[in-house]
């Protein structure tokens, strides 16, 4: 229980990636806000996760657990909130605190990937890439900094990805955002260099998720391929020559949160089987 008494808020944490952060932090004790569009999943994740803690401690069936909306006495919580509007983010953040006190973890994992040729990329497209993956960490980071500042142990982690380091073809928009993503990670944490926050980002290579099923559908649409040639495609980007698994992300991130990594600071930990 190596984050007792912290506090994590985390992103996108419904579904993939974001629902593996939220199982790993809370098996390491730490109290939860769900942060998402999508509440019916983001409520099934906070489910499970109550049911674990309750089974584990031998607390008995689903039945007998506390409803999500005893907020005050549950240790995961979710919230429906869209990360671009930054007075939806406020108000989330409000929520979370009257739930479990100062946010201590902040973990930016919301996201958006929809791909295009440069020259079919409109405005639209890449406005709305540039809102969930970049504008949201403004806005998140900047309603979690006091809280993190005055904790023992602040930490932000931000999900970028290998697109943020390289350029990937038909991914512009994407591609730009996520070097924004890290661009901020390394700014921030240069910025707040000597307190006791620290600033880091995971850049997964291609995760076996639910986004990357919509990236499948989406070749096979496209291209007449097969749903596993085109997952063996995608998986052929990564160096180690397979799909991620959400949990190996999920543990680059724990690690990043535990009070003993106080030294590692704008860093890109990169989650891929190999070097980008």
């Amino acid at each position: 229980m190596r984050l007792q008494g912290h506090h994590a808020l985390i992103t996108g944490g419904g579904t993939g990636i974001g629902a593996a952060i939220a199982r790993a932090l809370a098996e390491e004790g730490a109290k939860l806000t769900l942060v998402g569009r999508r509440l019916e999943n983001l409520e099934e994740t906070a489910h499970h996760i109550r049911s674990s803690r309750a089974k584990s401690r031998g607390a008995g069936t689903d039945s007998e657990l506390r409803p999500s909306t005893s907020l005050g006495t549950n240790e995961v919580c979710a919230f429906s909130a869209d990360v671009t509007e930054r007075d939806q983010v406020a108000a989330a953040f409000a929520a979370a605190r009257a739930a479990h006190g100062p946010v201590t973890i902040l973990v930016n994992n919301a996201g958006t990937a929809d791909t295009a040729p440069f020259a079919a990329t409109t405005p639209d497209l890449w406005r709305r890439t540039m809102a969930v993956n970049l504008d949201a960490l403004l806005h998140c980071c900047q309603a979690a900094l006091p809280d993190l500042l005055a904790a023992e142990a602040g930490r932000i982690v931000t999900i970028a990805s290998t697109a943020a380091l390289e350029g990937f073809a038909y991914a512009a928009a994407y591609t730009a955002a996520k070097h924004g993503a890290l661009g901020l990670t390394r700014a921030l944490a240069a910025e707040l260099a000597g307190t006791r926050v620290t600033v880091n980002a995971v850049c997964p290579g291609f995760t076996d998720t639910p986004l990357l099923d919509r990236s499948v559908a989406a070749i096979t649409e496209k291209t007449g391929r097969s749903p596993e040639a085109a997952r063996a495609a995608l998986a052929g980007f990564n160096p180690g020559g397979r799909l991620v698994a959400p949990e190996e992300v999920a543990a680059s991130v724990l690690r990043l949160c535990l009070p003993e990594s106080a030294a590692i600071n704008g860093e890109a930990v990169i989650v891929a089987g190999g070097e980008i």
